[in-house]
């Protein structure tokens, strides 16, 4: 099992820069590959990028591809998405996640095992 604990939500306008951050517990996180979804109002959640457990690959959807950065910190058990060049339709809650699935590329939602509550990112045009 293993807690997730996202933070760095906000509000900012669009171009703008946010970080946000998971902190996980447990022993096993550098196990788990990670990874960051969202939903916007009215819409099905989206997976956009994921992590293997070492860092060394990650993965992204088009849709943030070039402007979104993930990586990880498995010392401080901790993983982030570095998102620039912010769009008012990248306004969604942004959800951390983890699966023990090893991956070759992005995971679907229903791929994921443990999940954080959410923090909500707006982007004002």
């Amino acid at each position: 099992q293993v807690q997730l604990v996202e933070s760095g939500g906000g509000l900012v306008q669009a171009g703008g820069s946010l970080r946000l951050s998971c902190a996980a517990s447990g022993r096993t996180f550098s196990s788990y590959t990670m990874g960051w979804l969202r939903q916007a109002p009215g819409k099905e959640r989206e997976s956009i990028a994921a992590i293997n457990w070492s860092g060394s690959n990650t993965y992204y959807a088009d849709s943030v591809k070039g402007r979104f950065t993930i990586s990880r910190d498995n010392a401080k058990n901790t993983v982030y998405l570095q998102m620039n060049s912010l769009k008012p339709e990248d306004t969604a809650v942004y959800y951390c996640a983890a699966t023990r699935f090893l991956i070759s590329r992005i995971p679907v939602v229903t791929q994921y095992d443990f999940w954080g509550q959410g923090t909500q990112v707006t982007v004002s045009s």
